[in-house]
């Protein structure tokens, strides 16, 4: 390959790394990177992170992932690292008070379907699974200490949520200072080239490169990616805010939480989440300038996402489950629920949170009052309604609870 052919194959590498990208740091020395992967053969080590704090992947997750694929794409190898380790300690990371350290068992039944879930997007091949525990927990007391002596207290407290905390008199525990040195120590162990990591671990990657350069050894470049907003589109996607979707969640369900989200936010997805060129969204984003419905390329990219984590039978499925609820209808299966009551009667507030559609017979009567209820596909109007011992109706809460009700 002459230089021609090797600065144009790096030119066209870098607009793959860098699209949807916050930042590349440094661009200079990820091209002499690739300049020497070109012309040795051998792929670039590209490292990321997650530390087990649920069992669940969600599409948050997936914007790194993504991103990890495009560099098999290149032909690189990746380091998924689950860091079973530091899961231990808690990345301190945009928070405003110490995290409560996960257990052992916690960290290692939630690192189980990890793995599993990640190759839904990664090549196996080019994909090796590594635990950060193998180093860290050889790395002892003697080296825990060595480590925390490679920068000062001054240093950590650069850190800009560890700056908020300390000046507002908020307590910040020791341990928390040695999650970015052991991220850090991390791409020492694994001889990481490049590190992948949301735009709010930039300091926990910039560690990485120091650490590096202290152990003599040539350091990684940083990538950091935009964290992607929850379905309320304020915060970023979180399980413990209830505003994710889930990897492996039901097919139907991640195609109703995909539609759910606003026309705006579609586009912010669609670029950090879809695998489509950049041209193609370009037209889609024109078409939607004159005119065209924003809700059609909306389903088109929920067809992708379950497709890429199901099957597209899933996807054609779940479009019709889809369709079937926004028109009001009943879905082919609706699962049958049993309820024994004990007069002739029963408020419908009371049924429904026996059938396990409500938590609370006031959660009810709040529903009834927004027209989020429906018995046999008719809207409830009076929170008094009464239902008589004996029927059995297909009741509906909001969009997508349903349960057929047998009153015994």
């Amino acid at each position: 390959m002459n230089i021609d052919d090797v600065n144009i194959n790096i030119n066209q590498q870098l607009a793959v790394i860098k699209r949807g990208a916050d930042e590349l740091l440094i661009e200079a020395e990820l091209v002499e990177k690739l300049r020497l992967s070109i012309k040795s053969g051998q792929p670039l080590r590209i490292k990321a992170g997650f530390d087990p704090t649920a069992p669940d992947l969600h599409l948050g997750h997936t914007v790194l992932i993504n991103k990890l694929r495009q560099f098999q794409e290149l032909g690189h190898h990746v380091l998924f690292l689950i860091g079973d380790f530091t899961g231990m300690i808690g990345d301190p990371t945009g928070k405003s008070t110490t995290r409560p350290p996960l257990t052992e068992r916690q960290v290692q039944e939630n690192a189980k379907s990890y793995a599993a879930q990640v190759f839904k997007i990664l090549k196996p091949q080019q994909t090796e699974v590594v635990f950060n525990s193998k180093w860290l927990n050889e790395l002892g007391a003697a080296g825990m200490l060595k480590l925390a002596a490679s920068h000062t207290v001054a240093r950590m407290l650069e850190r800009d949520d560890f700056s908020k905390r300390y000046k507002a008199n908020q307590p910040i525990a020791i341990h928390e200072f040695l999650y970015p040195l052991l991220q850090g120590y991390d791409s020492v162990a694994l001889k990481a080239d490049v590190e992948l990591g949301g735009t709010d671990q930039k300091f926990n990657l910039l560690m990485g490169r120091e650490l590096q350069k202290q152990a003599g050894m040539a350091q990684q470049c940083v990538l950091t990616m935009p964290l992607l907003e929850g379905l309320d589109g304020v915060h970023k996607m979180s399980k413990s805010l209830g505003n994710y979707i889930g990897i492996a969640e039901a097919p139907e369900v991640i195609f109703a939480k995909i539609m759910s989200i606003s026309d705006e936010l579609m586009w912010r997805y669609i670029e950090l989440l879809s695998f489509e060129s950049l041209e193609t969204i370009a037209k889609w984003k024109a078409e939607v300038g004159a005119g065209a419905n924003p809700r059609n390329i909306k389903v088109s990219f929920a067809q992708e996402i379950v497709t890429r984590f199901h099957s597209p039978e899933d996807a054609a499925s779940a479009l019709t489950d889809f369709q079937t609820r926004a028109k009001g209808g009943i879905p082919d299966e609706v699962p049958d629920v049993a309820v024994q009551i004990a007069d002739d009667t029963i408020n419908i507030g009371q049924l429904l949170k026996l059938a396990g559609l409500v938590a609370s017979v006031s959660e009810a009567g709040r529903l009834i009052d927004q027209g989020g209820i429906k018995l046999d596909g008719e809207k409830v109007l009076d929170k008094a309604t009464l239902l008589n011992k004996g029927v059995s109706v297909v009741a509906q809460v909001g969009k997508r609870k349903f349960a057929r009700i047998k009153l015994n």
